[in-house]
């Protein structure tokens, strides 16, 4: 596998680097420490440091030898989620009810690992923003960095990201142009119906049957109202409703996620969910009312960042290794409002198959960062800079 080999010399300080970070987890918008080890690694390489966006955002611009005015963007997620951790290693969560079950502390240290070795050799013509992201997880970090001025701070032409994969091999690399990850939106359904004693439910109107008619018809969404060549998921994840045993309560509250992947598509789900809600509920002589929210948008990749991105990922992992048509995927990214703002990729980086190191899936209290992956990733964003930025000559 023809990795940096510089980069592989110090994988010994990039597993210490991302262990540490792995036993101090932070959540959306309280990333301080992780923050402050992030800019005092780059600082000490010679990297110029900004930092303010969307709170604990750190922006590295790197330039290198030339004089060209031309510039790429780098981004890795920096947060943690609300899940305890049921590992036993030594660089488990030492943060009660937080931890890094989505691999971000393996993407910050990839991208300080690429940081570091573009630092000491500058063998690229032009600038890297080295965008290193807080609060990917359900709050919209990008977006922030985005609306509160990212890339008129940081101007790019192309901005990248990347994923760690579980149950794709160590040194296979993943994408696909155009569509790769869904919108991911949320939705809350208040029904209203007449509270009565449980042991005569003809004295009032029961929510909660309501709300069951409710959450079954919601699956002909995606099985009869949208065209079955358009993905699309509707999934109920919360009902709340009565105190005690012997009450049918006033109210229930239904809660869910929508993922799709076109605005046509978007706006047709949100339309039906209220409808839907609105007349079943209507048909048992109670109410519903639904709130729906948008929150990122699908992750679309462009044509040319995607072959620069399949043409780099080769040189690293070799050709039989990276798959271009790769399917896409219903979970969501907010690297999608960068490529709003800006052409770029985002590729799914191995992390280990089933059963071995890394395979465990993300979200999950027992996952961790494969840490053989670490080398793959930083090389791929050593590559990835050089190619883009050649030097002339």
């Amino acid at each position: 596998m023809p990795i940096v080999n510089r980069i592989a010399a110090f994988h010994d300080d990039m597993v210490a680097w991302r262990r540490d970070l792995h036993a101090h987890p932070e959540t959306a918008f309280e990333e301080v420490r992780t923050a402050d080890f992030v800019a005092a690694k780059l600082e000490g390489w010679g990297i110029e440091v900004h930092r303010g966006l969307a709170q604990t955002g750190v922006v590295g611009l790197l330039r290198g030898r030339g004089e060209s005015q031309r510039a790429i963007g780098l981004r890795a997620d920096m947060d943690a989620l609300h899940i305890q951790e049921l590992n036993d290693f030594g660089h488990r969560s030492q943060v009660e009810g937080k931890m890094h079950a989505c691999g971000h502390d393996g993407h910050t240290t990839m991208l300080l690992g690429a940081a570091r070795y573009l630092a000491e050799t500058r063998n690229f013509d032009g600038t890297v923003a080295l965008i290193f992201q807080p609060a990917e997880e359900n709050e919209g970090g990008g977006r922030v960095m985005v609306e509160e001025g990212l890339f008129e701070q940081f101007p790019v032409e192309q901005v990248f990201g990347l994923h760690n994969m579980p149950g794709r091999a160590v040194g296979e690399i993943a994408m696909r142009q155009g569509p790769a990850m869904a919108a991911f939106d949320i939705f809350e359904t208040s029904i209203t119906g007449h509270g009565a004693h449980a042991a005569m439910p003809h004295r009032g109107i029961d929510p909660v049957l309501v709300a069951a008619h409710i959450v079954t018809a919601l699956q002909s969404i995606a099985s009869r109202l949208i065209d079955p060549l358009h993905p699309v998921v509707v999934t109920v994840t919360q009902v709340h409703a009565g105190d005690t045993w012997n009450v049918i309560p006033e109210q229930a509250v239904l809660r869910g996620t929508a993922r799709s992947f076109s605005r046509e598509v978007r706006d047709r789900v949100e339309a039906e969910i209220a409808r839907i809600a609105s007349t079943v509920a209507e048909a048992f002589g109670a109410k519903a009312e639904t709130r729906y929210e948008r929150r990122y948008p699908a992750v679309v990749n462009t044509r040319d960042a995607t072959a620069l991105a399949a043409q780099v990922a080769a040189e690293v992992v070799g050709g039989d290794n990276v798959e271009t048509d790769a399917p896409p995927l219903m979970g969501s990214e907010d690297f999608a409002y960068m490529l709003e703002a800006k052409p770029g990729c985002y590729i799914w980086l191995g992390n280990g198959t089933e059963g071995g190191p890394g395979g465990c899936m993300v979200h999950n209290p027992h996952y961790d960062f494969n840490d053989e992956a670490a080398v793959v990733g930083a090389s791929y964003w050593a590559r990835l800079v050089e190619t883009a930025l050649p030097l002339a000559g």
